[in-house]
């Protein structure tokens, strides 16, 4: 039996998946890999490296520091997230990732990229994330407020436009039991944006254009899959029990420590169903 883990992506609201995942730690869930896609592989590493509350510490402490997160960033730099400071700073000096742990855990885990070119989404496995962080920075570059980040002369954004929820990919690649952690709750659904916008901005891009256009439907379609296997006791879903008014960019230190409080109380309510669910 292979157990696989599914981290949707979300921003800020990826706090719940830190709770989440602490709480793996605590209780000594452990899984034979994991797909993840933007925030949840930012915060995910932290899963295999073993640092409970590194997530939220570091965010808590930076998220209103400029050098951080911040349109000043943006005017400056074309990045939202500042490439240096949050992607080398804070993990090699400030709040330090234990990548020599990382590395010596047998969990296999991918991150999932989109290829601008192809708008196809790829699963690179994160084997050393100090040698890789351009990976970890190209699923979580956020449209229109990121620069295209080049891999191997390749050029990538958000995993999340080709792939937000991937659980089919999880399935194609063995796994038998499967755990998908949600940052929505139930009854979210993505509404149809403005297909004029993208295909100005992504002009040079028709095919990402394309797929930030039709992304809503992607997303709904995969929500939809979600619940019904869910329902059948497939996979085992963890998602938020409520709905937080938490902003993707959230500046207010009480609502991160609030939605990584939710992940925790929500996983502590559903552990022993976990555990029925991975001993069958």
């Amino acid at each position: 039996m292979k157990i696989g883990l599914v981290l949707e992506g979300g921003a800020m609201r990826g706090m719940y998946t830190a709770g989440v995942l602490d709480t793996f730690l605590d209780e000594n869930i452990v899984v034979d890999g994991i797909i993840s896609v933007s925030a949840g592989a930012l915060f995910g590493v932290n899963y295999l490296s073993q640092q409970k509350g590194r997530a939220i510490r570091y965010n808590k402490a930076l998220i209103n520091d400029d050098r951080y997160i911040s349109f000043k960033n943006l005017i400056k730099t074309g990045n939202i997230i500042d490439k240096e400071f949050a992607f080398y700073e804070v993990p090699f000096k400030i709040d330090i990732f234990d990548n020599e742990a990382y590395k010596q855990s047998p969990i296999d885990f991918y991150v999932t990229v989109t290829n601008m070119q192809t708008a196809q989404a790829e699963y690179v496995k994160l084997t050393d994330p100090f040698k890789q962080m351009e990976v970890l920075r190209a699923t979580s570059a956020m449209p229109y407020v990121s620069k295209p980040v080049e891999i191997d002369g390749k050029e990538y954004l958000d995993g999340a436009i080709a792939d937000s929820i991937p659980l089919e990919q999880m399935q194609k690649m063995g796994y038998d039991k499967i755990i998908v952690v949600l940052t929505r709750p139930l009854e979210y659904r993505k509404s149809k944006p403005l297909s004029l916008i993208s295909k100005l901005y992504y002009r040079d891009y028709p095919n990402f254009a394309e797929a930030v256009n039709n992304r809503y439907a992607m997303y709904n379609n995969q929500v939809e899959q979600v619940i019904e296997q869910g329902n059948k006791g497939d996979i085992f879903v963890i998602r938020p029990s409520k709905d937080l008014a938490i902003k993707r960019i959230e500046k207010d230190v009480n609502k991160l420590q609030e939605m990584y409080e939710l992940g925790i109380s929500d996983m502590q309510q559903q552990l022993a169903d976990l555990k029925d669910f991975l001993a069958k």
